[in-house]
This record gives C-alpha cells, sequence and structure tokens, in this order.
C-alpha cells in the first residue's frame, strides 16, 4: 500500500512539474524576429519586406476632443464630462459616454479601413484608462486593456498594424486641451506624475509584450505647447524624461519599437542629442497647414537623416484634397509615414463623417455659453429630455453604418473608399 501511495505521489508531483514547465514555455517570450523592426530609416515586417505607414488615428474614441462634437469652447474630456453632467445629470453622462464607447469605433470601422488599402492604425488614449481614476462613465477600475484587446483581435483579423499613443500623460505633457491638463506641462516636472506614467508604461508593455500586431509604443503626443516663456527649459527635460520611461520600458519588453514625438506640436527636433540610447526607435512629427512640398519639411527630412533612423508623420489634415493629394507624394518620395487625422468627427474632412443629430444645435449652444456659476448653468441649459434624446441620436450616428463616407477625401491620400 505504500509502494502504491509512493508511486501515486511520484507520478503526481511529475504531472505537476511538466504542467508547470509546459505553462512556463508558453510563457516564453516572442523572438525579436517576430516584431516590426528598424532597419536605417526604414521599417521591416517579420517576412523582411519593408513597412511604409499608411493609415488613420481614432482619434476621439478613447480621448474626446471638443471639436470632433461640434464644440469649442468645450474642448477637452474633462470639461465635456462636466458639461454632459451639467446637462442631463451624472447619471446619463456616464450612460452616453458607455453608449459612445461602446459604438464609436467597432469592428466594422477597423474593416472598412482595411478595405481602403491602410496599413496602420494609430490609437491616442488617455492614461486614464489604466488607473482607478474617474473617465469616460467609469468610476473605479477603468477597461483600458479590454478596450485595446478587442481592438487587437480586431486588427489581427484585418492585418492592420496598430500604435498606442499615449495622448493624455499624467500631469498633462502638452498643457493644452488636447492633454486634459491644467494648463501647463506638468509631467516634465512632478515627480509623482512621472512615476505614475513610467509605472503605466510599463504595465502596458509588459502586457502586449508578446504581441506582434502592435508596431509600437508612442510615449506621449505633441509634448511642450509653444505658449510658456520658460519653454527651452522644459524643452531641455524631454528627452531625458523619454529615456527615464524608455529604461522603464525595457526591464519588460524588448522587442517593441519606441516611438518619439518632437516638442512644439510634434514639430522641434532641436532638443534631442541622443539617438543612440535605445535601438528601436522612431521619430515622429506633426503638421497641418503650410505648403504641402519637400522644403516645407525640410528641418524635418534633415534631422531625420542625421540620426539615420524612421521619421513618421503621426498627425496631418484638415486641408484641401488638393493639399493632402500633392503632400502624401512628397512623404512617399521622402519615405516619411503617414496616419491621417482623424478617421472620423462630426461632418467631415475624415474617412467618415458623422451627421449632427435632431437637436445636437441646441447641445453646442450649451456647451458654448457662459456657465461659470450655477446660476449661469440654469439659465443656459436647454430642456433635459430633449438635449438627452440628441445625445443618443449623436451615438446613433456615429456608427458606422450611419457615417457619410468620405469618398474624395480618401481617394486624394490614394487610398481607395471601397
Amino acid at each position: 500500500m505504500k509502494r502504491i501511495s509512493l508511486n501515486f505521489c511520484c507520478c503526481v508531483l511529475f504531472a505537476i512539474l511538466f504542467v508547470s514547465c509546459k505553462t512556463e514555455a508558453t510563457k516564453q517570450d516572442l523572438p525579436a524576429e517576430a516584431f516590426v523592426r528598424v532597419s536605417g530609416q526604414d521599417l521591416i515586417m517579420p517576412n523582411g519586406e519593408k513597412l511604409f505607414i499608411k493609415g488613420t488615428n481614432l482619434g476621439n474614441w478613447m480621448n474626446p476632443e471638443g471639436y470632433m462634437f461640434g464644440f469649442n469652447k468645450t474642448n477637452s474630456p474633462g470639461r465635456m464630462n462636466q458639461m454632459f453632467s451639467e446637462l442631463v445629470g451624472p447619471d446619463l453622462a456616464k450612460e452616453f459616454w458607455t453608449e459612445f464607447k461602446n459604438n464609436y469605433i467597432t469592428l466594422d470601422d477597423i474593416e472598412f479601413i482595411a478595405s481602403t488599402g491602410a496599413n496602420t492604425i494609430r490609437l491616442p488614449f488617455h492614461y486614464k484608462l489604466f488607473t482607478d481614476e474617474d473617465y469616460m462613465g467609469i468610476t473605479g477600475q477603468q477597461d483600458g486593456f479590454a478596450r485595446i484587446d478587442t481592438l487587437i483581435s480586431w486588427c489581427k483579423k484585418t492585418n492592420l498594424y496598430l500604435i498606442l499613443d499615449m495622448h493624455d500623460a499624467p500631469g498633462g505633457q502638452t498643457g493644452d486641451n488636447i492633454d486634459d491638463s491644467f494648463g501647463y506641462p506638468w509631467l516634465l516636472e512632478s515627480e509623482a506624475s512621472q512615476k505614475q506614467f513610467f509605472e503605466i508604461w510599463t504595465r502596458i508593455a509588459d502586457y502586449y509584450k508578446n504581441e506582434p500586431i502592435i508596431l509600437g509604443y508612442e510615449l506621449v503626443n505633441e509634448p511642450i505647447a509653444p505658449y510658456f516663456p520658460n519653454m527651452e527649459e522644459l524643452n531641455a527635460k524631454l528627452e531625458p524624461l523619454y529615456k527615464k520611461v524608455v529604461a522603464a520600458i525595457r526591464t519588460v519588453d524588448t522587442n517593441h519599437i519606441i516611438l518619439l514625438g518632437g516638442s512644439q506640436w510634434n514639430g522641434n527636433f532641436k532638443p534631442f542629442t541622443d539617438s543612440k540610447f535605445d535601438d528601436k526607435i522612431m521619430y515622429t512629427c506633426h503638421r497641418y497647414g503650410g505648403e504641402p512640398t519637400k522644403e516645407a519639411i525640410q528641418s524635418i527630412i534633415q534631422f531625420r537623416d542625421s540620426v539615420n533612423l524612421p521619421m513618421y508623420m503621426g498627425e496631418i489634415g484638415h486641408n484641401t484634397n488638393e493639399w493632402m493629394a500633392s503632400f502624401c507624394k512628397v512623404m512617399e518620395e521622402n519615405n516619411i509615414g503617414w496616419t491621417f487625422w482623424p478617421y472620423k468627427k462630426i461632418d467631415g474632412s475624415s474617412f467618415v463623417g458623422i451627421t449632427p443629430p435632431a437637436g445636437w444645435d441646441k447641445v453646442v449652444a450649451f456647451s458654448e455659453a457662459v456657465r461659470g456659476t450655477y446660476k449661469e448653468i440654469r439659465d443656459a441649459r436647454p430642456d433635459q429630455n430633449e438635449s438627452w434624446k440628441a445625445m443618443q441620436g449623436f451615438v446613433e450616428n456615429s456608427k458606422f453604418k450611419n457615417n457619410v463616407i468620405q469618398k474624395d477625401y480618401i481617394k486624394a491620400l490614394g487610398l481607395k473608399p471601397e
């Protein structure tokens, strides 16, 4: 009996060890060859072919911007949530954000983007999606990983690469509405904000370290607006900040490309003096307006050539079809991939447009009204039932099946609208 028990125990122990070893094997990190890699000024896919980025931005989905709703003064996620709560109450505001996130971007949208011939999507996201802070209708544990996991499954189905872009960083990296901050790039000076910044990126990188559909991590969007008297002092802190967060990411993920944006709307690369601190770096620029010529971006090209690393135009758009067609040609001739901004917004100047629902003009009027005191809020507020119907209508019109495809816009990019 003792012999049987001993044999049984040995078998159980062997089984446990076998399962344990098998589990560890499945956790083994993917090799570098499974990911998009940097080769001089080019990006190389796992099959050995060059990747020239062509795509769009899923702006407004996980980091709402007022102008994409038709708002002007109410222009950041925090201000928009405050306005909707004043308009219809906090409960309906939460319900709106949940339905907005569920319907603004779906598999239908991703399949359509892929059908145009695009190969890459850039996803702007708010850092709060990876915290317990209140954001877009959720109080408590946020749903950032769940949302991105779903998007990744869609990208795999459609063979689209994904760039993760922290558009709103702790403390704010820009100091304007686009980073949902308090009007100053506190991230560059706040140790507490930087600690949270490093921690969130490390968690994201650890979670997605074996996901090759992710092209890379864009650390922050458009750092340091040009409005501050100490702008140059702030600029000098940018590259050291990048080095610290990259070091943190590399403790868990050594394969994904890191995207570094220039200061002042991703346009100023003079603050960068060390392009060799990591071996998987790509720089990213933005541009709106100006002449659609090589001469207009000569400084960006010169910087790219000096570091001999890829340069990518992460945001561009809001211009005439003729301008966009001309500039797409310039970018392709100069090996600068692009993702146009944005994919979707109210009215046009995007891949698809949202038609304003009935009563939306009253919501817009309230968003623009003076609401500095509670009396001013009460005096400006339209009928709450009508406002809620308009908000529901906006969600309904946001669905891809109800969007207006901007065929000429898409053709101007050299893509196909159907």
